[in-house]
């Protein structure tokens, strides 16, 4: 029988004991051979009950699953059917079953039960769509082992920005969370170019990723570039009776809003509200989550005439009439004036950012890009909730600009 031979990350990957490993790691570094070999070892240990396989496309589950999982079986004289669509799994005769699904549509992922499960690239999909994926998966993991040993979950991935593994296996990790991270370097099988070539084509960001299995913000020339997550990072949240400043952004059936409060020279930001549906939502929201305290609001300036629910009434009359302090200046400052006041307020710590409590506030300033014109890209939908955080960031901390003394003269 051909013998496996894993490098030390798989190997500490494959035999873990923990409930939801995470094995993180670079190009080339072997994240799916690990998940595939962690699969079949056990599967052969636990043959009485199912396990799954997830990939984030049905094309994945093709091109790379079903092959290296045949060779592998074959490699080791392990008698198996595979059963394509619409189906999916193979069928290892007295040692069960493997089901393979993949994360396209999470509402596909009932009807099947397993003990144990393998997902392999989690973080390229969205934030929000790896969360539901994982949800479903665990949903499904419910067999129960002859052996009473807990049934597990891994997932391997490529390290994709400040995205689901990050938040689950790095930054804030439960219990049965363990995080395994493999730099390319690790595989000994690779070419002996490989490495070279990697650092001759991506940028050091990158590389710090793909190359070494690091956590780190992928997006170049970003906006909020003075934003760091970890340097940037606030622990405080809102305590009863805190003054609170409350950043607006105005969109009909859209309204975002940041909630700022104050502590020893720094501004936190502790709570976001999104995908309000007009004022007067708003105005309800804010009353109701906050009952207790005095607020101010740092709106949009062209709210003084823009209306999201009644023609005849602005949104900031709206939020004046509800007895809300509005800091609103005449019109906006440019937006050049407000990325600058918000990038210098970054990189002098007086703004921190709560990311647990303002998670797609966080996400939204590392990702943030200019477009060809050379504005922030509104396309992308990432500007609602930092205009509304930086409203008040360059109200209370605009960029004074210094203004040249000029000698009058009489003219005769």
């Amino acid at each position: 029988m051909a013998k496996l031979v894993p490098t030390k990350p798989q190997f500490d990957y494959i035999n873990t004991k923990a409930k939801f490993p995470a094995l993180v790691a670079g190009f080339g570094a072997g994240k799916t051979e690990a998940a595939v070999q962690r699969c079949i070892i056990g599967k052969l240990r636990n043959p009485s009950t199912n396990r799954g396989f997830y990939e984030p496309t049905y094309d994945l589950i093709r091109m790379i699953a079903w092959p290296r999982f045949e060779e592998l079986l074959t490699e080791l004289k392990i008698p198996y059917k595979l059963h394509k669509s619409p189906l999916n799994y193979i069928d290892l005769g007295n040692y069960g079953k493997i089901i393979f699904r993949s994360m396209e549509n999470v509402n596909r992922i009932i009807g099947y039960a397993h003990a144990d499960a393998d997902i392999d690239e989690l973080d390229t999909l969205k934030e929000s769509e790896a969360a539901a994926a994982f949800r479903a998966i665990m949903a499904r993991n419910r067999e129960i082992k002859p052996s009473g040993e807990p049934n597990t979950i891994g997932v391997t991935t490529t390290p994709e920005g400040f995205k689901f593994v990050y938040k689950y296996w790095k930054k804030d990790p439960r219990e049965g969370f363990e995080l395994i991270q493999a730099p390319t370097t690790s595989n000994p099988h690779l070419p002996v170019d490989y490495v070279d070539n990697l650092k001759a084509i991506y940028p050091s960001n990158l590389l710090s990723a793909y190359l070494n299995g690091e956590f780190v913000n992928l997006t170049q020339g970003t906006v909020y570039n003075g934003y760091n997550r970890d340097k940037n990072e606030s622990e405080q949240v809102i305590t009863r009776f805190d003054f609170l400043m409350v950043g607006m952004d105005f969109n009909v059936t859209n309204m975002s809003a940041v909630v700022f409060v104050y502590r020893e020279g720094v501004y936190h930001a502790v709570k976001e509200l999104t995908g309000i549906y007009d004022t007067p939502t708003m105005i309800h929201t804010l009353k109701t989550k906050f009952p207790d305290h005095n607020i101010a609001i740092y709106p949009d300036a062209s709210g003084a005439s823009r209306k999201t629910v009644n023609a005849s009434i602005s949104d900031i009359t709206l939020l004046e009439a509800a007895g809300f302090e509005c800091r609103a200046p005449k019109k906006n400052p440019f937006i050049k004036d407000r990325v600058m006041a918000a990038n210098a307020a970054f990189d002098s710590l007086q703004v921190m950012v709560n990311s647990e409590q303002c998670p797609e506030l966080s996400s939204s300033l590392e990702q943030l890009t200019y477009d060809n014109n050379g504005v922030p890209d509104k396309t992308s939908g990432l500007d609602h909730l930092i205009d509304a955080a930086t409203y008040p960031i360059a109200h209370e901390l605009p960029i004074i600009k210094p203004i040249a003394a000029v000698p009058f003269r009489f003219v005769i």
